[in-house]
């Protein structure tokens, strides 16, 4: 069973994206999050969606 909300390290973890790339992503406001206190938590499986949104737009844009 994943979890719904995982912070940074352990989403960079399942291998999607690099802790770096995520924490970029972050402070550019572009990972569905919440913070507690200090600790990004980031909504893994919105995350995934996300980026297969971003991912789909930029391939219709290269067949153009």
């Amino acid at each position: 069973m994943s979890k719904t909300f995982m912070t940074i390290r352990e989403t960079a973890k399942t291998g999607i994206l690099s802790e770096y790339t995520l924490r970029l992503m972050q402070k550019q406001k572009k990972v569905p999050c919440i913070m507690c206190g200090n600790k990004c938590m980031i909504n893994y499986p919105l995350l995934i969606e996300k980026l297969n949104i971003d991912s789909e737009k930029a391939v219709s844009n290269n067949e153009q």
